[in-house]
């Protein structure tokens, strides 16, 4: 169960890489539109898992792969963004978020 304070810094750092990844876009994300659906902060705010949803890009492993090759780019311009809110930026973890590719399968198989 997640702290009031873990939401805050979740939804803060959700923000900041949404804005991050749209600013970025064709050198980071190589042109695709990429939405950060969810984010968790552990309790000690030192790790967290970022889930991202990719659109408008042919390969999404390709531009998964850039993301992760590029995280300690991402995380040194999260701390000069948030470097007055947070004392540590927490160390970023990347995943695809495949929730609406699964729930475009169930519907396709409710159709059925």
């Amino acid at each position: 169960m997640s702290s009031i304070r873990q939401k805050k810094v979740a939804g803060v750092i959700q923000s900041e890489l949404s804005i991050y990844f749209r600013e970025t876009a064709r050198t980071v994300c190589l042109g695709a539109m990429v939405s950060v659906t969810e984010v968790r902060v552990v309790p000690d705010m030192s790790y967290l898992k970022a889930y991202l949803s990719i659109f408008g890009h042919t390969d999404v492993q390709e531009v998964y792969k850039s993301i992760k090759e590029h995280k300690d780019q991402i995380r040194y311009e999260m701390g000069k963004r948030l470097g007055k809110t947070l004392r540590r930026i927490p160390d970023l973890s990347f995943y695809i978020d495949d929730s609406l590719n699964y729930a475009e399968e169930i519907d396709q198989l409710l159709k059925k």
